[in-house]
């Protein structure tokens, strides 16, 4: 009997160290960020800023992120929905940490 609980016991701790690492990615997918709350601290919720500092867009993408990532033209001149577009690709390759002042934000 005490084999039998201690098979079980590790075989619960093995599963669940398993099935931890996937439940904790899928809380950084594109559904559950608010993109608004990252643009509102990133650039004042100004979509199409251009300060010149080399960041663009409500959600200061450098252009080599902007083109890596699908957009196409300036992320300044982006509607909203293409830079979440964009940024959701960020989110998937980069993590939440591709704005690592404002991410954890959003």
């Amino acid at each position: 009997m005490k084999n039998l609980r201690k098979t079980l016991t590790m075989a619960a701790i093995g599963g669940a160290l398993t099935v931890a690492p996937l439940a904790l990615s899928a809380t950084a997918n594109a559904d559950s960020v608010n993109w608004d709350a990252i643009a509102a601290c990133e650039s004042g919720g100004n979509w199409a800023i251009n300060t010149g500092n080399g960041y663009y867009g409500g959600l200061q993408f450098s252009m080599g992120t902007w083109r890596s990532n699908g957009g196409t033209g300036s992320p300044h001149n982006a509607s909203r929905a293409e830079q979440i577009r964009v940024a959701e690709n960020v989110l998937r390759s980069q993590g939440i940490g591709a704005w690592p002042s404002c991410g954890r934000r959003g």
